[in-house]
């Protein structure tokens, strides 16, 4: 029986590991989050390959004698046909943040739950779009990533209207504490530092933008404000069901 095995991946991160070697944090298609080994110095061709959001075909080669022998996974690197490099990443500071961003949220969560081949597409589209955006639409993106994965693990609120009395309403507050939205009048004035505010113009740009894939995203411009309250209302979704605020995230 072989002990390589072919994955659809998606690097995520890549940390030092001994004196030469590295370990890589993958997202597959095929088995969600994995680990491997990256053997060689600065001048080997896997290590190369193997940078920070690169994507394509891995072989990962593993050997179940060493994993019970250091009671630990042991998988090793053999290959990676590198279908998307991605240099663009590191070209913009904006770009390189929201990118680390859309990484860190993936690991914490876990990479989704179980449907690992719907989140290595948004992953992969979501990196696309922004190896080539500007500063201004890096942090849309990111936004928009952000959204997407929240309905993705079954965490985004439901803003058309409030949650305590069911009425629409021009105006919303999405109570933190609690993961819903209510209106001015249901929530409570001396409460409000743990409310985030949602004016109309926020919650249409979510609502217009929620289908969307990233590359139709340079048409839906938003206004500062309206930025702010989203990239707000994303942060706090995520901390509350990831269970720590991410350092990415302070952008």
């Amino acid at each position: 029986m072989s002990r390589t095995a072919v994955f659809s991946a998606l690097v995520l991160r890549c940390r030092p590991s001994g004196e030469s070697n590295s370990e890589l944090t993958l997202l597959t298609a095929e088995e969600g989050i994995i680990k491997a080994t990256v053997f060689g110095g600065a001048k080997s061709k896997l290590r190369s390959h193997s940078a920070p959001y690169n994507s394509g075909k891995v072989w990962i080669y593993r050997d179940k004698a060493k994993d019970y022998a250091r009671n630990c996974s042991y998988a090793k690197l053999s290959d990676f046909d590198v279908h998307s490099w991605r240099p663009g990443l590191r070209e913009l500071y904006d770009r390189t943040m929201a990118a680390a961003a859309i990484a860190e949220t993936i690991l914490s969560s876990h990479g989704g739950g179980g449907d690992w081949g719907t989140a290595l597409h948004m992953a992969a589209t979501a990196l696309d779009t922004l190896e080539k955006a500007n500063e201004e639409l890096c942090g849309r993106l990111l936004v928009h990533f952000l959204w997407q994965w929240a309905h993705f693990l079954g965490i985004q609120p439901h803003l058309d209207s409030c949650a305590v009395c069911e009425n629409e309403r021009s105006e919303l507050w999405y109570n933190i504490k609690e993961g819903s939205a209510a209106c001015d009048s249901c929530t409570p004035k001396n409460q409000q530092s743990n409310f985030i505010k949602l004016d109309p113009g926020c919650r249409k740009w979510l609502s217009a933008v929620e289908a969307i894939e990233p590359a139709q995203l340079h048409r839906f411009s938003m206004d500062s404000k309206s930025f702010a309250e989203a990239k707000a209302l994303c942060t706090a979704i995520l901390t509350g069901a990831i269970g720590k605020r991410l350092a990415s995230w302070e952008w």
